[in-house]
């Protein structure tokens, strides 16, 4: 089977959105995912969009998904942040992660972005490994901190 990576486009954002809920229930956050279609549309494909992405296709069918968006190192310069790579678990066997990954990084050097930066959970092996033998370093002494829009409302309240 020919697996295609190719840019993503709006109208491939209903599936990128069901590939979405399917990592929230790998993740054990099922009910996580707040994002609408409208959103994944408007967010991408509007006037100033805020992400990309590639997807893999597999006999017509949508079955990954890598979304990346620019960021700024204070220390390094231009930096990409690749939030999600995804894919279907049924295709997990056929590498599709490993080609979506590697057009991301192709995509990144080809910018002459300074680095590529993404979150990996702790208890996820099958990536860590995976990211370590790419030659990524994996940076466990780093802690993630996020405020959600809650938090942020309570602490302007204060």
């Amino acid at each position: 089977m020919k697996v295609i990576i190719r840019k993503g486009i709006k109208s491939d954002m209903p599936s990128a959105l069901r590939l979405i809920h399917e990592l929230a229930v790998f993740e054990n956050e099922p009910d996580a995912v707040e994002l609408r279609l409208e959103d994944l549309e408007n967010d991408g494909f509007g006037a100033s969009p805020l992400f990309e992405c590639y997807v893999a296709e597999l006999e017509n069918t949508i079955v990954g998904l890598a979304l990346f968006y620019p960021r700024y190192s204070t220390w390094k310069g231009p930096t990409i942040h690749l939030e999600d790579l995804i894919v279907q678990e049924d295709k997990r066997q056929f590498k599709i992660g490993g080609q979506l990954y590697r057009k991301v990084i192709e995509h990144a050097y080809k910018l002459g972005v300074k680095r590529i930066e993404w979150n990996v959970l702790d208890w996820n092996t099958p990536a860590i490994d995976f990211y370590k033998n790419s030659g990524a370093n994996v940076m466990n002494e780093w802690c993630n901190v996020q405020m959600d829009q809650k938090a942020m409302k309570t602490f302007l309240d204060n």
